[in-house]
């Protein structure tokens, strides 16, 4: 696959859905405002993201026991992930994202972000982290 062209993340959750997009080289990954699960308009929210900005392919972090087990929010990051391989026309692809949120916690700390304010940011934090995985990833 050719290096060139943005690629989105999204890191799935109950309540909100984090998203992160990537620059056209794909060394930049910038986190977007989330999407709330619970919306009924939530496809259409994820289309016009795609129409925007056009990805060559999508992340999707894969929840799972640090053991490397399966869980309950692993079937459900799953079966987003179809959906979204039913909706758009790019590649989706599953990224392990294991300590994802704790990462994402300790870059919002260092940008100086408070606790309080850090429960609006990291999902779409962590999406950014799915993101910088499945882009080196695809460097190896």
């Amino acid at each position: 696959m050719s290096r060139l062209g943005r690629r989105l993340a999204f890191d799935y959750g109950d309540v909100r859905i984090g998203v992160a997009v990537c620059d056209p080289d794909g060394i930049l990954a910038t986190p977007l405002e989330f999407l709330s699960t619970k919306n009924p308009a939530l496809k259409q929210s994820i289309l016009h993201l795609c129409s925007e900005y056009e990805p060559r392919k999508i992340y999707v972090g894969l929840p799972l026991h640090l053991s490397g087990e399966h869980s309950e929010s692993t079937s459900k990051a799953i079966a987003f992930s179809e959906m979204l391989a039913d909706l758009v026309s790019c590649p989706v692809e599953l990224v392990d994202e294991r300590l994802t949120t704790s990462s994402a916690s300790i870059s919002l700390s260092q940008a100086g972000v408070n606790a309080k304010d850090q429960r609006k940011k990291i999902d779409s934090q962590s999406a950014v982290v799915i993101l910088e995985s499945g882009l080196a990833k695809d460097r190896e």
